[in-house]
């Protein structure tokens, strides 16, 4: 898809850019404990004072669901956000109205203000068309840098963007790149690999890839349900066992669009899930005991799998191949996570991780700064990952 980006916006001296940011931070007793959203806002906000423009920040912060409430207030966050600047920020004490009009008003040109939550107006989260022609009315352009939030159709992430030329920021256009690169347009062969607990979360995801994909692993909680449908014996494990008939029809439909399905060879099982404990490693199809749970892929299936990226030009992943927040079950993740760092690392393959506990995993694995692109946008990820058009993005296309 092409959309508008920075480079398109002209002539920003003495205009005021509104920018739509993920400030949805970590806080505790009133700091900022993790600075990550902030400093990915930099590159674009700083873009916009080079260019001269004022630059006016609108955010959310948790669920104060159109009440104006205190402790959900993002001044706190002024603080931090002038540290990963070096320049002061202004803070409005509203969104709309005279406060904010007054912070805008006085800023000069290169100045940064932080409007107030934007959530403590229930027309936010309901796009009322007034409330976003009320934000509109404070600036000359839009500029959407939260992807996290833009599967949300709300005013400040697509009701404003009907009202003023609206542009993709750096963090946004970097995702979108990325998330095009590994599904929309990508280099074949692609290889996908889906893990986490269940099936029933991930129905419209696995539905989508394997009309997309030359390969697909499953790991985690939902590789359970694939082997139970496939009348193997598995214990004690985690699965949807009522699932089952939706499984043989997602390995049916894989089949027939060409999508081969990876499942485990042999599995890391134990009779309870803590640090250390105990483990037998088996073939998925030998007999695991009605005491025992599978809760990680063994070295063979970590070996197929490595094997299917060297095939591939392109993977895309997310979740786990197992419980990796317990060592030692995180061996296949790890291993697997760090291979496909490897290979993006070599450049022969483009390797985009991203979604619910994949961000984590890739941490613990030590390779987010190897892989090609690491999304920490969560829903909005899985939401594109699933083929679903998402309204934040939809509203920046030229």
């Amino acid at each position: 898809m092409t959309f508008r980006t920075l480079d398109d916006a002209k002539d920003l001296a003495g205009k005021t850019a509104l920018v739509r940011v993920d400030f949805n931070v970590p806080m505790e007793d009133g700091k900022v404990t993790d600075d990550t959203r902030l400093r990915v806002a930099v590159p674009t906000i700083n873009r916009l004072r080079d260019a001269g423009a004022k630059v006016a920040l609108l955010a959310h912060f948790d669920r104060p669901k159109g009440q104006r409430v205190p402790s959900m207030s993002l001044k706190p966050v002024v603080e931090a956000l002038e540290n990963v600047l070096g320049a002061p920020v202004r803070f409005a004490e509203d969104c709309v109205g005279p406060d904010s009009v007054e912070a805008i008003r006085d800023l000069d040109a290169g100045g940064v203000v932080l409007l107030e939550n934007v959530r403590f107006h229930a027309a936010e989260e309901a796009n009322d068309p007034v409330f976003a022609q009320k934000l509109a009315d404070l600036g000359d352009l839009y500029v959407n840098d939260a992807f996290s939030a833009a599967h949300r159709a709300h005013a400040s992430t697509e009701g404003v963007a009907r009202h003023l030329p609206a542009y993709a920021g750096e963090s946004m256009r970097r995702e979108l790149e990325a998330l095009d690169a590994a599904l929309g347009n990508p280099v074949k062969p692609v290889i996908g690999i889906v893990g986490g607990a269940k099936v029933s979360t991930k129905l419209d995801l696995l539905k989508n890839l394997v009309g997309k994909l030359d390969r697909l692993a499953i790991g985690g909680g939902m590789a359970n349900t694939f082997l139970f449908a496939q009348g193997v014996d598995i214990g004690g494990s985690l699965a949807e066992r009522d699932m089952a008939e939706t499984a043989r029809d997602i390995l049916a439909e894989a089949e027939a669009k060409g999508c081969e399905i990876l499942l485990p060879i042999d599995v890391v099982v134990a009779t309870e899930v803590k640090p250390g404990a105990e483990t037998r490693t088996v073939l998925a199809r030998e007999e695991i005991g009605d005491d025992e749970k599978i809760l990680d892929a063994g070295p063979l299936t970590v070996e197929k799998l490595i094997k299917a990226m060297t095939l591939s030009k392109t993977l895309i992943w997310n979740g786990p191949l197992g419980v990796f927040e317990v060592p030692p079950f995180d061996v296949a993740t790890v291993k697997a996570a760090r291979a496909a760092g490897d290979f993006a690392k070599a450049g022969i393959l483009t390797a985009v991780a991203g979604g619910g506990d994949t961000v984590a995993a890739m941490h613990h694995a030590g390779v987010t700064g190897d892989l090609t692109f690491v999304s920490t946008a969560g829903g909005a990820f899985l939401e594109w990952m699933e083929g679903k058009p998402l309204p934040g993005v939809e509203a920046l296309k030229a």
